[in-house]
């Protein structure tokens, strides 16, 4: 059994390498600048339609702003940013299918191995990858959440930090669709082919599988792999007075589909570690 001393050391020479792997990736800065910028741009998009509603000046403006209430406010700003947030978690899945990708395109894997990593150390070293991204996007998502909440502090309806465990479920989120395109990308190997079989799977082909469910097959559709961790957070809450019933129920479920994600990311693991252990290199 390795010592924690190896197993430190291990870990450090693990983390080196992928930072060298990363430092002169042109495309990882790229993309994680476009994500930089995406987060908080979806958020001021739908912020400044609540804005303008409220600066209408109308009765029918008035009572919406008041039933509505000010999505962007503390404590519901975790909430409203977390969920909107989430439609564009395909951004950081570009960068974590591009890493396991280039893996096989410029045979690094291979000379990983050859340098003494064990398959399994290879495979941990990309679940580092996949951790270290959903926590760079936590992040993110904690900063821009936090900033429209001082922004709305004045019409704040609760304690500022009531609400923000949804960062952690947005985490959880983010790292079990990443999973999902990290093992696209581990299967296929190769990165356009990857990347469009799971942005055709993220945007297209589930929602509508997910959406015919609901109608006639007693919304089963809740069990498809993204759609798992999707209700991990559910619409808004001034979303949600549009079917109160159906909110309360999705509040409700949130424990359930927390757990399968949970089940669902670490079975996925397992096989990619399964899977690693005996293919050709």
């Amino acid at each position: 059994m390795n010592s924690p001393i190896t197993n430190k050391t291990q870990m450090k020479s693990l983390l080196k390498t992928e930072w060298l792997k990363i430092k002169y990736y042109r495309a990882f800065w790229w993309i994680t600048g476009i994500t930089t910028l995406a987060y908080p741009g979806i958020n001021f998009l739908f912020y400044n339609v609540y804005s303008k509603i409220g600066d209408n000046k109308d009765q029918v403006s008035r009572m919406a702003k008041f039933l509505i209430g000010n999505p962007f406010s503390f404590p519901e700003a975790w909430h409203t940013v977390a969920y909107f947030s989430s439609y564009f978690v395909f951004l950081p899945a570009v960068v974590v299918i591009m890493f396991i990708t280039n893996e096989y395109t410029f045979k690094t894997h291979r000379q990983n191995i050859i340098d003494g990593w064990s398959r399994n150390q290879f495979m941990l070293s990309k679940l580092i990858d996949v951790v270290i991204i959903s926590m760079i996007v936590t992040v993110l998502l904690a900063i821009i959440s936090f900033l429209f909440g001082l922004i709305n502090k004045s019409e704040s309806n609760g304690t500022m930090f009531d609400m923000s465990y949804y960062i952690v479920l947005f985490l959880l989120q983010t790292f079990s669709q990443l999973s999902i395109a990290f093992l696209i990308g581990f299967l296929i190997r190769k990165a356009f082919l990857s990347l469009g079989i799971f942005l055709f799977y993220f945007l297209i082909l589930e929602p509508i599988l997910v959406n015919v469910a609901k109608f006639k097959f007693d919304d089963i559709g809740r069990f498809l792999p993204l759609a798992i961790s999707d209700r991990v957070i559910p619409v808004p809450a001034f979303l949600g007075k549009i079917s109160p019933e159906g909110y309360q129920k999705a509040l409700d479920s949130i424990p359930i589909h927390i757990v399968l994600t949970v089940i669902f990311t670490t079975v996925l693991w397992v096989l990619c570690f399964k899977i690693n252990s005996k293919r050709d290199l």
